[in-house]
């Protein structure tokens, strides 16, 4: 008897799965960003309530401190939007810490993971806007190789570059000019670049950051984009300033 039913056990796999085949097919994908605020704070499950309170606790204790204020709601957006410019400034702004003057910072879109809510900003925000262990480096490119980078990142549709970048590009992804702080770029000069490790090894189909020189790449927690985007938000904060970013033309389609 036992032997009938273990023979038995692959056709019954072979008739469930032929069973659980389905018609349907996947004909498109839609998806839309829900901002999740106070307004949903204004009738509260009590039950709910009750069953999170000592999770929350622990959660708002680590997630919770302030780290300064933003003006608006961002999001990232290609070819160009506010988080993505202040994060790509932002890299800029840290590189004194590291007593280096880059003229230009990349930071990938893919690796901006959520946005802000006009307001207060906790590390939690931050944390969720760059949740992975990216950490900033330098490297130095010839301009031909920064033209390279320029149309690889035109053929993404647009990465986060920092202010001065002007570059623009065609709907299909092919780069039409490029000017970095007003001028045009020179093949044969040398241009500092901070950018992440991440970009470094040429992911995210940026693979002229490989033919990059003099790499300075710290392999230190402390050097994670989050903490340099905290550090940010800290010292605005102290100014009394609240953090603002906006459109500039960084990257424009034609």
């Amino acid at each position: 008897m036992n032997i009938k039913l273990f023979a038995a056990g692959p056709l019954l796999v072979a008739v469930a799965v032929v069973s659980c085949k389905s018609h349907y097919k996947l004909t498109s994908v839609e998806r839309t960003r829900i901002v999740i605020d106070s307004r949903y704070d204004q009738n509260p499950d009590e039950a709910a309530a009750s069953f999170i309170a000592p999770f929350k606790r622990v959660n708002d204790s680590i997630m919770g401190p302030f780290m300064g204020r933003v003006a608006r709601s961002m999001s990232s957006a290609r070819p160009e939007s506010e988080l993505s410019n202040l994060l790509a400034d932002i890299l800029v702004w840290a590189a004194k810490d590291y007593h280096e003057k880059p003229v230009l910072a990349v930071y990938n879109m893919g690796g901006i993971r959520a946005g802000l809510t006009r307001g207060e900003v906790t590390y939690g925000d931050v944390l969720s806007v760059a949740p992975f262990e990216n950490k900033i480096c330098f490297l130095t490119l010839t301009g031909e190789h920064l033209l390279e980078l320029f149309s690889q990142i035109a053929s993404t549709g647009g990465e986060a570059v920092s202010h001065g970048t002007e570059l623009v590009i065609t709907p299909d992804g092919k780069l039409v000019s490029a000017r970095l702080n007003g001028e045009e770029i020179n093949p044969s000069q040398s241009y500092r670049v901070a950018t992440l490790d991440y970009l470094l090894e040429g992911n995210d189909k940026m693979l002229a950051f490989r033919k990059g020189t003099d790499i300075v790449a710290p392999t230190e927690a402390s050097n994670n984009t989050r903490y340099l985007i905290m550090n940010y938000f800290k010292e605005k904060q102290s100014r009394g300033e609240t953090v603002d970013a906006q459109i500039e033309g960084r990257i424009k389609i034609k």
